[in-house]
């Protein structure tokens, strides 16, 4: 196993800063187009979450160069169907906002100008100089997202497996930033208006930290300077990311119950793990959800579903930036108590060390391989290390494979010690006594 580590590429971003933003470049010749990703991170806060939701949804409309929604689209075909889009999720206590651009490298294409220097210039306009009217963002782009992003709300609450997800997190956080959903909340959408999205527009670039990262054939040296020319006015504090998991312990569990028009139940349970991904103790962590409940071979699978046939789905996810793992399970409405107690059984076993040597391997076998497939995607590579970044940790792709590699059976044991569950969520129907 030393020797496949040892045959993984290892990674080293050119890293510089320009106008207040840290900027990361991957000099390779590996692709065939430049992959571009702006990060902006905000903590999560009840004021701001709905507004910093609506943002890039608006941006996306237009930029001063090209107003018109149209011209805006049209311009991405010009760059020879240059990508363009944007997510935005939670990473820990923090609301993250992604932008994300790929076009295709200068030397494929017969162009004047550089189609890297034109894809900075379009995305730089994008999020740093957005299309305006009278002073603020255009009011019809305003109002037009908002409606998408109640859209997207609503269709959480139509999609019972997500919803109870979400459900459980807020139950569970209900004194933490992390029960806010990335995408905010419906009830505050009619108070936005074009002025204020303005405000926090301005006050959300000035005072989050923004990372770019460039990865292709080019040079920080050749960075920078687009950096400088194309994102501009005041914004960017170039900090680290502060704002660390706040460990809980767990006095009692929550149990809740909630009452819908479902015909399936879905149960669904929070763990405090308090291990983020910075700790040296990260690798047992997700040995212990891909163990638990993370793929196909697992014990909730395989134990819940396939051998009691107590569940149509049983899976279970780890937040590495928050120390949270959750338990995902759609039962009969009936078979309640018998679920809770067969999962239970499965986090018991987890204690106890009762892990086969096939459960181990073919744990380690699943996420080692993810890691390595992660070398084949700019974006993926991206995204590993903005992990560091948003973490402050310093891991490599072969040096996570190698600790994960190394986790044995007591080191996931004793991270089962750490693991204690917290509340207990079950979406139900409206008839019977429970």
């Amino acid at each position: 196993m030393k020797g496949a580590v040892s045959l993984l590429k290892q990674i080293e971003f050119e890293r510089g800063t320009a106008r207040n933003i840290r900027v990361h470049v991957l000099p390779t010749e590996q692709f065939k187009t430049f992959a571009i990703s702006v990060y902006i991170g905000s903590p999560l806060n009840e004021a701001h979450v709905s507004s910093t939701a609506l943002i890039p949804f608006v941006l996306r409309r237009g930029s001063r160069s090209y107003p018109e929604t149209k011209q805006f689209r049209e311009r991405l075909d010009d760059l020879y169907g240059a990508g363009f889009g944007f997510d935005i999720y939670k990473r820990g206590d923090y609301q993250m906002v992604q932008f994300r651009m790929d076009v295709i490298q200068d030397e494929f294409v017969s162009s004047s100008t550089s189609l890297l220097k034109q894809a900075m210039q379009f995305l730089g306009e994008a999020i740093t100089a957005p299309a305006i009217e009278e002073g603020h963002l255009v009011s019809k782009y305003v109002e037009s997202e908002k409606a998408t992003i109640q859209k997207r709300l609503e269709a959480i609450i139509n999609d019972k497996i997500r919803y109870a997800a979400e459900r459980c997190i807020e139950e569970m956080c209900k004194e933490e930033p992390y029960r806010l959903h990335p995408l905010g909340r419906i009830q505050d959408l009619a108070a936005l208006e074009a002025e204020s999205v303005t405000a926090r527009y301005k006050e959300w670039l000035r005072t989050s930290p923004i990372d770019i990262y460039v990865v292709g054939n080019t040079t920080l040296d050749a960075i920078l300077p687009l950096v400088e020319r194309y994102f501009q006015g005041e914004q960017g504090t170039a900090s680290d990311y502060s704002a660390r998991p706040d460990w809980r312990r767990v006095s009692q569990v929550k149990e809740v119950v909630e009452r819908l028009e479902v015909n399936q139940g879905k149960l669904n349970m929070g763990l405090r793990v308090n291990t983020s991904y910075v700790d040296k103790s990260y690798p047992a962590a997700l040995m212990y959800n891909g163990i638990l409940g993370g793929y196909p071979h697992s014990k909730l699978f395989t134990n819940v579903r396939e051998k009691a046939s107590l569940a149509y789905y049983a899976s279970s996810r780890l937040d590495g930036h928050k120390g949270i793992l959750t338990i995902q399970s759609g039962i009969e409405i009936a078979n309640f108590e018998k679920a809770v107690s067969i999962i239970k059984e499965q986090l018991k076993a987890m204690e106890e060390g009762q892990i086969s040597d096939t459960e181990l391997k073919q744990t380690k076998a699943m996420i080692t391989g993810h890691l390595r497939e992660l070398q084949d995607s700019a974006f993926e590579l991206i995204a590993f290390d903005f992990n560091n970044i948003l973490s402050g940790a310093k891991r490599t792709v072969p040096s996570l494979v190698e600790a994960v590699t190394a986790v044995n059976t007591s080191a996931i044991r004793a991270m089962a010690d750490e693991v204690k569950l917290d509340t207990i969520y079950f979406l139900r129907d409206q008839k019977g006594d429970m």
